[in-house]
């Protein structure tokens, strides 16, 4: 007897957690890179982060993502999938009909819109979290460490909640979409050039006579997906992290503009390393965001069975 959709629901929930477990740590590792200055590679982030902060440092801001993946999970994919049958309904009478790319786009980017909504106040007490004792660029070039905005020597946030609530007492509610637009940017056109190779390369390795791709088809498109959507996302997601992480007041960028203008003017070609240097990490991203794909895939069809 298959599992009932309330036991797959909890499966889905227990991927999503295990692949924030997972992927936390590399995505402070990716956040540090971005964000912060002094880490000769990949390899010599990881070391730093071990010997200044233990294992604990790579687990900073975990909770929040943890907390919210799979509702995250569930409204974004959700909503492409309500996208692609809304589309097809409205051009071909049929829901059921397959999307052209160009309908493909439409619901990409509209997922992408989506998921800075969700996304961007999660994204920014994660980096604020991981950031704390790490320090960040400066107007004047020097370095200056978050916990430094603080009164007293503890650090400036002491949870998520604590956050969230710090950043609405002082901001408002518009202080936890700061770096929204470089999110727009990242999402918009990074969901697009994902989902569309992802749903190319799905049907060049599904063989004609079976019913749906094997797993390890939907890995390795994914996986190739992935690479091509994060050649364009990666500089934008470098913006990001830096507008999310600076500090109230120790603030050096105005607007989206200003900090991309900054970064090119102060740092010119080398702002392309940080990139680079983040790129091995931004692979795992992808491969668990595919897992997580995949999982609710696979719960919304038994959902659907069951009903």
């Amino acid at each position: 007897q298959p599992p009932s959709w309330r036991s797959l629901l909890l499966c889905v929930s227990s991927a999503g957690a295990s692949s924030v477990v997972v992927g936390h740590p590399l995505d402070t590792v990716k956040t540090r890179l971005q964000a912060g200055k002094g880490y000769g590679s990949t390899l010599d982030c990881i070391l730093s982060i071990y010997r200044k902060e233990t294992v604990a440092g790579f687990f900073k801001g975990m909770s929040f993502p943890l907390a919210s993946i799979t509702v995250y999970n569930s409204v974004v994919f959700g909503f492409f999938s309500n996208a692609q049958r809304f589309i097809s309904t409205y051009r071909y009478g049929d829901g059921r009909h397959p999307c052209s790319l160009l309908d493909l786009t439409a619901a990409s980017m509209l997922t992408g819109m989506v998921s800075v909504g969700l996304g961007a106040p999660v994204d920014l007490v994660k980096i604020r979290l991981q950031m704390q004792t790490q320090t960040v660029l400066s107007g004047d070039g020097s370095d200056i460490p978050l916990r430094s905005v603080s009164v007293s020597n503890q650090q400036l946030y002491r949870g998520p909640i604590h956050c969230v609530s710090s950043i609405l007492q002082t901001q408002g509610i518009q202080g936890l979409y700061r770096g929204a637009g470089a999110m727009v940017l990242r999402d918009v056109p990074g969901y697009a050039l994902y989902f569309i190779p992802y749903s190319v390369f799905c049907r060049l390795l599904t063989p004609e006579s079976s019913a749906g791709p094997h797993p390890c088809s939907i890995w390795l498109a994914g996986g190739l997906a992935g690479s091509i959507s994060w050649v364009t996302a990666t500089p934008a997601d470098v913006v990001k992290s830096r507008m999310q992480a600076d500090a109230q007041l120790h603030r050096k960028y105005r607007g989206l503009l200003h900090c991309i203008l900054h970064c090119y003017r102060s740092e010119g070609a080398q702002v392309s390393q940080s990139c680079r240097k983040a790129t091995p990490v931004l692979g795992w991203k992808r491969l668990e965001r595919e897992v997580q794909k995949w999982s609710y895939r696979s719960f919304k069809s038994e959902k659907d069975n069951d009903l």
